[in-house]
């Protein structure tokens, strides 16, 4: 009984109950900002388009100031302030909706309309703010707190990165459809009041299990300064400048939160100021570049380029293929069950084959899958056409197109779940125009749509293992004082790949092309997983090197066995 309350009292379990609130507010909120923005338009998705690419190029253009803002400011202030203008963002984001839902014709009729456009305007900013603050939020969590709380075990780090994993597939099935039944059954109003209820509660909670972990981990309240390139270590290897002296860490902290040298602040001019972002900008995407870990990073960030996940785009495809609704729910459920046995698969053969090989066996097993993927579309049943052009009516169907998803996490995009007009666009070419509708059409062959989405479903688990691999990765060889920097260009770097694909589905938009798009994701994962076998190879030869490297000192030493310096 004693084990059982430490475990649900340690920082671990607080951490993971934080998270866990976190991410359940979140999967509500991007799940049903999209549907509050549709329904308020008139059913249009031109504000929903309008959101998406404004989440995603404000976290493109700010991730890499985000996570400098991480790397300068105490670890509790940044998780805090992030929290808080998180939640409070989405509250009043709700608010905000909900007066529109109740006075949306007395609006339209003030100022001719335009403080109806102004209250959307209003929306999408604050709902981007609210975004902004969860991306540092997942920074500061996901990739230092959590890397101080499981210490200089590796181990049990890789147990909490696949628990946070695990948390997050749980709850982007769970959370849309807690909300959607609130919503079906209530309304639309009644969703964003209970959104911004939800909300509230969690803030004050989530604050409080943030406080109760700081205290039990007193090393998250030391933050060392920038560090030798020459420390940028494994977290297993033993470092004492980072571990003794806490007093001089825990002042240059301290004078990073409260302005690091103030004498040298006064003397910087206005325009230093204004281009102190650009150079942030620069710096943290150089900074990326020379990572060790840069190659590993690209490789993931490749994985996003792709139509091969449980978004609109490849379930809008599978409607016109003849699956049902039931089905395609069902087939998710099943992709939730292989995410989670990715993870799980991650901590055995991280335990046998150590973290680098497993990243690599974890791609081959991700290409293999895919590989049925590639099959179907040359199988029965499989609409590609190559005569048909790609670019057939592309002005038409661009305003049809609805807007672009968000992410956290590779192919399923867990941190935002927007529509992305796929159904309208293959659902509006699937029968010819002038076709008789008393004319039932021949059923289509399953098995080319049958194999896409066996080979879909299958390389999830080497899909999850892949990304918490170089995740750790990151966590591991990623100095500390610029953890956040450079998780920040990571993110940047997701969601770069993961419009180029939106691009790629506007120019190609016809179901008779989406065999091509399936061709063209599977060459971009077969990239990924190529840099970072170029990643692996530097590595396990670098690694092999200086096993077999004897260290001089040991050599030259004169002094007794016992005494000498080990490698």
């Amino acid at each position: 009984l004693g084990s059982v309350v430490a475990y649900f009292t340690s920082a671990k379990f607080l951490l993971y109950l934080g998270h866990a609130l976190s991410t359940w507010g979140d999967r509500m909120w991007h799940f049903a900002v999209s549907v509050f923005l549709v329904e308020l338009y008139g059913n249009s998705l031109l504000l929903t388009a309008v959101y998406g690419l404004v989440v995603a190029g404000s976290v493109l253009l700010l991730g890499a100031i985000i996570g400098d803002w991480v790397d300068k400011n105490s670890r509790l202030k940044v998780a805090q302030t992030s929290l808080v203008v998180q939640n409070a963002s989405v509250i009043l984001c709700g608010i905000i909706l909900m007066i529109v839902f109740l006075f949306k014709t007395q609006l339209l009729t003030l100022y001719q309309g335009w403080l109806l456009t102004m209250c959307y305007i209003l929306v999408i900013t604050i709902a981007n703010i609210a975004n902004l603050a969860s991306t540092a939020t997942a920074i500061t969590i996901q990739r230092d707190w959590i890397v101080v709380v499981a210490g200089e075990d590796r181990s049990k780090l890789a147990d909490m990165n696949a628990t946070i994993r695990r948390i997050d597939q749980l709850t982007n099935i769970l959370a849309p459809m807690a909300v959607g039944q609130i919503m079906t059954f209530g309304s639309p109003m009644i969703g964003c009041g209970f959104i911004s209820g939800w909300n509230l509660m969690s803030m004050c909670v989530e604050y409080l299990l943030l406080w109760k972990v700081y205290q039990k981990t007193p090393t998250l309240a030391l933050k060392s300064a920038k560090v030798d390139e020459s420390e940028l270590k494994q977290l297993n290897v033993k470092k004492e400048s980072d571990v003794k002296p806490a007093e001089g860490v825990q002042l240059i902290v301290e004078k990073d939160v409260t302005g690091f040298e103030p004498q040298q602040e006064k003397e910087v001019s206005c325009a230093a100021r204004i281009a102190e972002p650009f150079v942030t900008f620069r710096d943290g995407w150089v900074a990326y570049y020379n990572q060790p870990v840069f190659l590993a990073g690209m490789g993931l960030a490749f994985l996003y380029m792709t139509v091969l996940g449980f978004d609109c785009i490849t379930t809008g495809y599978a409607y016109t293929q003849g699956l049902s609704g039931s089905v395609l729910s069902l087939l998710m459920g099943a992709s939730a069950v292989t995410g989670i046995m990715g993870t799980v698969a991650f901590t055995w053969l991280r335990r046998k084959c150590g973290l680098v090989r497993t990243g690599l066996i974890s791609g081959v097993a991700q290409l293999a899958c895919l590989v049925l993927c590639a099959i179907s579309v040359f199988m029965p049943g499989s609409p590609l056409d190559l005569t048909v052009s790609p670019f057939a009516d592309i002005s038409a169907r661009l305003f049809e197109s609805e807007p672009l998803p968000t992410i956290a996490s590779p192919e399923d995009k867990p941190e935002m779940v927007f529509a992305t007009g796929m159904p309208n666009l293959l659902n509006g070419s699937t029968t010819p125009a002038n076709s008789d509708p008393e004319m039932s059409p021949e059923p289509v062959p399953l098995i080319s749509v049958s194999l896409l989405f066996a080979g879909v479903i299958a390389a999830r688990v080497g899909l999850w293992s892949f990304d918490l691999t170089v995740t750790q990765l990151l966590q591991e060889n990623v100095v500390e004082s610029e953890r956040g920097i450079i998780n920040g260009v990571q993110n940047s770097m997701n969601y770069l790949l993961d419009l180029l694909h939106f691009i790629m589905v506007i120019l190609a938009p016809n179901p008779e092309a989406f065999g091509l798009l399936v061709l063209i994701s599977v060459s971009f994962v077969a990239m990924g997983h190529i840099m970072y076998f170029r990643f692996a190879q530097k590595s396990l030869r670098k690694q092999l090197f200086v096993c077999c490297t004897p260290d001089p000192k040991a050599i030259s030493d004169s002094s007794p066995p016992g005494n000498t310096s080990t490698v």
